[in-house]
């Protein structure tokens, strides 16, 4: 028997009484499809999957996202290996809050990680949710962002003088990051906008990914983006991930932002991701997984 269980924070729940290695049939998919929209990210704790089974769980909710920036595992187009050895030095990957790929013409709708290897402490993974945060925003900064354009790029993180440029590749990481001159390409996307299944306004992306504003001065831009961030990254807004080993999670890259936390060094820590990108004929009739 499915059971939703609410983390009882921002967002967040867990869903046992499935087991993701076997096909799921429309009624059950339809299920997970509507928790996954309500709670914005589900964990499923005591799986056990193969990255063939990764592929087939992206299926049933939309198609196989790209990762632009990152080299997939041997043996899969798709799966990509989130690695950290435990003597790594190189600065923690992804430790600030941002929406997934938001750069992107079509950004992915959804993130999945599966995790193999798990540290005894540290490592979680930090979400907010910004249908909560714009819903509850003051009107006088909504004013300031309302109708806007927000101009995203991935130059700082994967341009070659990027965080995981060559400097990065000097420093040892583990995980296969490809940088690149494309991603000093900008994408505007607006500030607002309404999640295509669920109906609700909601935030795309903060500062970081957003390196300006349509129309705006960079300082002014700089001072609106500060703001934002400052608002809808609120405590009140969050939810707190704590991973298991053969765990199962997909988040609603529409609608929140995420980070990762470290304090695990010392420990090996691997997860395996998988990108879902949109099929609108998945919406509203899920198809056999």
């Amino acid at each position: 028997m499915i059971k939703v269980i609410p983390s009882g924070q921002a967002c967040g729940a867990a869903v046992t009484g499935l087991d993701l290695s076997k096909r799921l049939d429309v009624g059950t998919l339809r299920t997970v499809r509507s928790a996954w929209l309500e709670h914005h990210i589900l964990a499923f704790p005591d799986q056990t999957l193969t990255n063939a089974d990764l592929e087939r769980i992206v299926q049933s909710l939309g198609v196989f996202g790209s990762e632009p920036y990152f080299e997939p595992m041997a043996g899969s187009e798709h799966v990509v290996a989130l690695t950290r050895k435990a003597d790594e030095k190189a600065p923690l990957f992804a430790e600030n809050w941002h929406s997934d790929w938001s750069f992107m013409e079509q950004p992915p709708i959804g993130t999945c990680l599966y995790s193999v290897v798990i540290p005894p402490i540290g490592g979680d993974t930090g979400f907010i949710n910004q249908q909560k945060a714009l819903a509850e925003m003051p009107p006088a900064l909504r004013a300031k962002i309302e109708g806007r354009i927000a101009l995203h790029s991935a130059a700082g993180a994967y341009a070659p003088d990027g965080m995981y440029g060559e400097k990065d590749r000097a420093a040892g990481r583990s995980m296969a990051i490809r940088y690149s001159e494309d991603a000093r390409d900008v994408r505007g996307h607006p500030f607002i906008l309404q999640h295509p299944e669920s109906g609700r306004e909601t935030l795309l992306g903060c500062l970081g990914y957003i390196v300006g504003v349509e129309g705006m001065t960079d300082d002014d831009a700089f001072s609106l983006l500060l703001e934002l961030h400052q608002w809808q990254t609120r405590e009140e807004f969050q939810y707190s991930h704590k991973w298991q080993e053969n765990m199962f999670v997909i988040w609603d890259n529409r609608s929140l932002l995420h980070k990762a936390n470290g304090g695990y060094d010392g420990y090996d820590r691997l997860l395996h991701r998988i990108t879902v990108a949109s099929d609108p004929q998945k919406y509203l009739h899920a198809t056999a997984a």
